[in-house]
């Protein structure tokens, strides 16, 4: 049955895809005041995302989780405010 290892090398090739997105060195790589779109071309789409608008005002916070651990980033009108990153072993 030759499906059985195009199927594995597929999930091998998507895995591998999303591997070293959520990173210490793709974090450090994400300023204040960028855009949501410009986080979301280094990181992907996040894992979770929440957000509330009150007049003018926007504010979202996403959380993107991988191997190395997490990253949680605040937006405040689609723009970087404040971010953190939790490494897999707890360390911030």
């Amino acid at each position: 049955m030759r499906i059985r290892p195009l199927l594995a090398a597929l999930a091998l090739v998507a895995a591998l895809a999303g591997c070293g997105r959520v990173s210490q060195a793709n974090f450090n790589r994400i300023d204040e005041g960028m855009s949501y779109d410009q986080v979301v071309r280094i990181l992907g789409r996040p894992t979770d995302s929440k957000g509330i608008g009150i007049g003018p005002l926007s504010g979202t916070s996403a959380t993107w989780k991988g191997r190395e651990g997490t990253i949680t980033i605040q937006f405040l009108n689609e723009k970087v405010r404040i971010k953190r990153f939790v490494a897999a072993d707890g360390r911030s």
